[in-house]
């Protein structure tokens, strides 16, 4: 069983860019509403499905991973694969739609 990672520019190359299994990294804020609302669908998806790891950025103490990736809004989810982000989605989306983006 898998929680979410919270990750930071230090270990986002090795938990998202070098990871084996795709990864969903969740780019959000803790003043952000829909951040929160999403959040238990991320950790239950976290939990249920082995196969992709899910991360967690907080924009504000990663501002330098925000601007890199682009963040304008959030949430934020970005699907990575072999390092290459191959799918993104802005805003409060449902756990089917969550589901939808990690198959790309």
């Amino acid at each position: 069983m898998m929680n979410i990672i919270e990750v930071n520019k230090e270990n986002f190359e090795n938990e998202v860019l070098k990871s084996n299994i795709p990864v969903l990294a969740d780019f959000n804020a803790q003043w952000c509403g829909p951040c929160r609302s999403m959040k238990p669908i991320l950790e239950e998806m976290a939990a249920s499905n082995p196969g992709y790891k899910i991360v967690s950025v907080d924009i504000d103490d990663e501002d330098e991973l925000a601007e890199e990736y682009g963040i304008s809004s959030i949430p934020c989810l970005i699907v990575f694969k072999d390092g290459e982000e191959i799918n993104r989605s802005i805003g409060l989306i449902s756990r089917d739609a969550i589901a939808e983006l990690m198959e790309g």
